[in-house]
């Protein structure tokens, strides 16, 4: 599921990412408010894919823990993208927590996701 999402947000594939989120998707973003939604979801992407293109992306998993439908997962990310009109790169990095649920047709997906990233000096 992380792969996919990352590979998604490489290849700038918002249709793609969709069907790893929950209806009620909830975002939570430092010094933001709650991302509710996958409309809001769609038109964040679009208003950052404009500046920013992922170019790598480093997940590694720290912990997972699986409770009937849902599971939880701890994952450091660490994402290098250019911006779009001056090639300017930039790094966040940093702690997600994100809550998959099981969907009655046995998909899991994105119900709950609190984004630690915070910006980095590149090298």
């Amino acid at each position: 599921m992380i792969e996919a999402w990352l590979q998604a947000s490489k290849d700038g594939n918002t249709a793609a990412l969709l069907p790893l989120m929950a209806e009620d998707v909830v975002f939570l973003l430092p010094g933001q408010e709650p991302m509710r939604g996958r409309d809001a979801f769609v038109a964040a992407s679009q208003a950052s894919g404009s500046k920013f293109r992922l170019i790598e992306a480093t997940p590694e998993i720290r912990e997972i823990h699986l409770t009937g439908d849902y599971a939880i997962c701890w994952n450091h990310l660490d994402l290098r993208m250019v911006g779009q009109a001056d090639g300017g790169k930039q790094r966040r990095a940093g702690d997600i927590l994100t809550v998959f649920r099981r969907e009655p047709d046995g998909r899991w997906v994105i119900f709950r996701d609190a984004n630690l990233l915070t910006p980095q000096k590149t090298a």
